[in-house]
């Protein structure tokens, strides 16, 4: 099997289609298809399941499909390297980020690193805790945001901390001015987004005895839990990082003992980056080194040891 095959079958992957792979591959329809029954027949098994409503790969596809990413992102990470021997700047780089981090962070280090790097594609995925991990499994990503909370099975390089706020209805009280506790949580209902996006929150409340707390609804994004909270169905717990882009009548107050949410990068295969992602991690790494100094009630006594260079 070829390169040509392989990137054939990553794009039919993602795309769903042989027509759609076609157009971006600037191929035939029919040359998608004999690339797809060459590789098949080399295989001894289909890839595919051919249907109306387009292709899914096979249960012996899927298996073969992070192997086919790894071997797409070493021939990257080669030309890569070359290019970089011979001072020129290419190559693509591919970001999965949840939501907070893709409001507010991501424009700004983007904006940073083209300016740096012309030469070098940018592409940014935005998705829940549970999508970034999928991606890094396949090789769809070559780096994700994740909170250290969200997943055992990968090595999150941690960067950064923001703090745990409790967001209540306009003209709520609390016990104390200007701050919350815990147990000041247990008579109240809350808004909760699902485990795949809300791991940090989860953790909060378990930590706390807080798990079976009444839920009044269950959203899928901040914006939307901010939204249920001004309406009046309960409060909620997000970190602050949301809260700078958030619009809504409501209250936030700072949880008391100190609560965060941690969070940094991973990498499908931190042994083997190629130029333009190293390069894009020093770029995060120095990004989150300046956030870490404007807010250090969180970051206190937090500071993570550079593991990639600015050059």
């Amino acid at each position: 099997m070829t390169l040509l095959e392989y990137r054939i079958f990553q794009t039919v992957t993602q795309q769903g289609s042989f027509a759609r792979a076609a157009q971006i591959l600037h191929l035939t329809p029919s040359a998608i298809s004999h690339a797809v029954s060459s590789m098949e027949e080399s295989c001894g098994f289909s890839l595919f399941v051919r249907g109306k409503g387009g292709v899914t790969l096979t249960r012996n596809g899927e298996a073969l499909h992070p192997v086919i990413c790894r071997i797409l992102a070493a021939d990257e990470a080669l030309a890569q390297t070359i290019g970089e021997l011979k001072g020129v700047q290419r190559g693509t780089v591919r970001l999965g980020a949840f939501n907070s981090v893709c409001m507010t962070w991501v424009p700004q280090i983007v904006k940073a690193y083209r300016e740096r790097f012309p030469g070098v594609s940018v592409e940014i995925r935005q998705g829940t805790y549970s999508d970034v991990i999928e991606w890094l499994k396949t090789g769809a990503i070559d780096i994700g945001f994740l909170s250290t909370a969200s997943t055992h099975e990968l090595d999150v390089l941690p960067l950064y901390r923001d703090r745990l706020m409790c967001v209540t209805p306009k003209g709520f009280k609390t016990r104390e001015p200007g701050r919350i506790t815990p147990d000041e949580l247990r008579a109240q209902t809350f808004v909760v987004q699902a485990d795949a996006t809300d791991a940090d929150v989860q953790a909060f409340l378990s930590k706390y005895a807080l798990s079976s707390v009444r839920a009044s609804c269950r959203v899928v994004d901040d914006l939307s839990t901010v939204a249920m909270v001004e309406s009046g169905f309960g409060v909620c717990i997000l970190p602050s990082l949301i809260l700078a882009r958030a619009q809504g009548d409501v209250e936030a107050y700072p949880i008391e003992p100190l609560e965060v949410r941690e969070f940094g990068i991973a990498f499908p295969n931190p042994q083997m980056l190629a130029p333009a992602v190293r390069q894009m991690a020093a770029q995060i790494e120095a990004y989150a080194r300046e956030r870490r100094a404007e807010n250090p009630v969180a970051n206190e006594g937090f500071a993570p040891s550079a593991r990639f260079s600015a050059s």
